[in-house]
């Protein structure tokens, strides 16, 4: 949420890793490594998932959960239908004018407690591969001869 946040404020960069035909070369790309400096400030879909976050926590809230407990556990963006519309151009003509919309799948679930390692835990059955290394490093399995 901070780094969405610090976008918006263009003190961060997002890198452009896949599309980067038209993208611009930014200074703050050194920040993250990226290849090319190629970074932008997306600030539609920042403000779209900056919502997004609202919205979990204002469900996590109705639940009774803790929403600084809350770890993204899956996200998934798939495209929409595309939103038809027409542009009217010059002689007559008429071209597509269609936006291109998204499903965007958030599921979130409430941080697991790490539990200790109990001492005595049983110790795994060697590999037979494993015995024959023992084996051969204690000088073990072959007659001595005199």
């Amino acid at each position: 949420r901070r780094f969405l946040e610090d976008v918006l404020k263009r003190k961060q960069a997002v890198p452009f890793l896949r599309y980067t035909g038209g993208c611009g070369r930014h200074a703050q790309g050194k920040m993250r490594k990226t290849p090319g400096s190629k970074v932008g400030w997306p600030d539609k879909p920042v403000r779209f998932f900056l919502d997004l976050l609202k919205n979990v926590e204002a469900n996590a809230e109705s639940k009774g959960l803790e929403p600084e407990n809350l770890t993204i556990s899956h996200m998934q963006v798939n495209r929409a239908a595309k939103m038809r519309r027409r542009t009217y151009r010059a002689h007559g003509r008429i071209n597509a004018y269609m936006c291109n919309p998204c499903h965007i799948e958030l599921i979130v679930s409430e941080k697991n407690e790490d539990v200790a390692r109990p001492a005595d835990l049983p110790r795994r059955k060697a590999t037979r591969k494993e015995l024959a290394k023992r084996r051969v490093a204690s000088g073990g399995g072959v007659e001595a001869e005199a």
